[in-house]
């Protein structure tokens, strides 16, 4: 029979007992990654309110307060076609307190558009996920006396440089609607960028700007107004929302195709639980029927999934926009 020293068993009995204290702490200490969350949590938009990625975030801001039970703050930055915004959720901590809505803008075309940039759009963001699309609207000003986009291109052919689109920033996705609309038309228009949409439709109005791509959901309730001459959408398809407006491409732009899509993003490093997380609470929210109607009658195409689907549509999203860029030349610095 095997003997132990009296200092042997103490030595046992210790290192026993200790582990059974380690394990009793491991199983009552909660991981600060599933307490989360503890605090207020913010959703930077980065356009000034009223607009598509303002409406996606207080949607989820309003769901996530129910179930959550703390307060979730939408914080509006515009500047730079988001990078304003961007880069301060680029540089936050990964705690998911701080969360951007993506676009298309930040993270599939300025990467091409800016010589230099204070982050990087992908590698700087952990994706949670896609939220919902919109198509782009071309807009004239009543005043311009066209009807159609054929009249409005042998106007602009008639007048280089004379005529001005305008768009919610510089590398916004509407920016670069107007970019592919000139090389594809093989016209000459001026381009006039404004911090957002707010300032930008005033003016085409009031007739200071010729035409103005946006969002179909920004601008549907001016269209119906009979404030502005909607043109065409700028998907394939004719959208739900409106489908009395044509396409682009049905009216002699074969192939046309401008989509703003929005996501939402963390800064990189987020835990995976805390990605997890959010991705279902984000599911929850726009799968919810009365939110999904809503989003869809205002021009919005809600389709949350995964972070790897998201990852993916980034990559595609950017080889297509960087090809817009370089053909139109468009280089700035931030």
């Amino acid at each position: 029979m095997m003997r132990f020293s009296q200092a042997a068993k103490s030595l046992l009995l210790f290192l026993f007992f200790g582990t059974v204290t380690l394990l009793a702490q491991a199983q009552t200490t909660p991981n600060k990654n599933t307490n989360w969350p503890k605090q207020a949590i913010r959703i930077i938009v980065t356009f000034t309110p009223g607009g598509a990625p303002d409406i996606l975030a207080r949607v989820l801001a309003e769901s996530w307060q129910k179930s959550l039970g703390v307060p979730v703050l939408v914080e509006n930055r515009p500047g730079y076609g988001g990078n304003i915004g961007a880069d301060l959720v680029a540089k936050s901590e990964p705690d998911g307190y701080t969360l951007l809505i993506g676009t298309v803008g930040i993270h599939a075309i300025n990467g091409a558009l800016y010589e230099k940039m204070s982050f990087d759009p992908v590698k700087d963001f952990t994706p949670i996920s896609f939220l919902a699309s919109t198509p782009n609207v071309l807009i004239v000003n009543k005043q311009l006396g066209v009807n159609n986009l054929h009249e409005l291109i042998e106007l602009a052919k008639a007048k280089p440089n004379q005529l001005t689109f305008g768009s919610s920033g510089v590398g916004t996705s509407l920016h670069m609607s107007g970019e592919l609309f000139k090389e594809m038309a093989g016209i000459q228009i001026r381009h006039i960028p404004y911090k957002g949409r707010a300032q930008s439709l005033p003016d085409l109005v009031s007739g200071r700007i010729s035409m103005l791509f946006d969002n179909l959901s920004s601008s549907l309730p001016l269209i119906k107004a009979g404030e502005v001459q909607a043109l065409g959408v700028t998907t394939l398809r004719r959208s739900q929302a409106a489908p009395e407006i044509p396409t682009l491409a049905e009216q002699g732009l074969p192939g046309f195709e401008a989509v703003s899509w929005f996501s939402l993003m963390a800064p990189a490093n987020l835990p995976p639980t805390i990605q997890k997380r959010l991705n279902q609470l984000t599911r929850n929210a726009l799968n919810m029927p009365e939110v999904k109607s809503r989003l869809l009658i205002g021009g919005l195409d809600p389709a949350p999934g995964s972070p790897q689907d998201l990852s993916k549509l980034i990559a595609q999203e950017s080889a297509k926009w960087s090809r817009v860029v370089q053909q139109s030349g468009a280089k700035l610095d931030q």
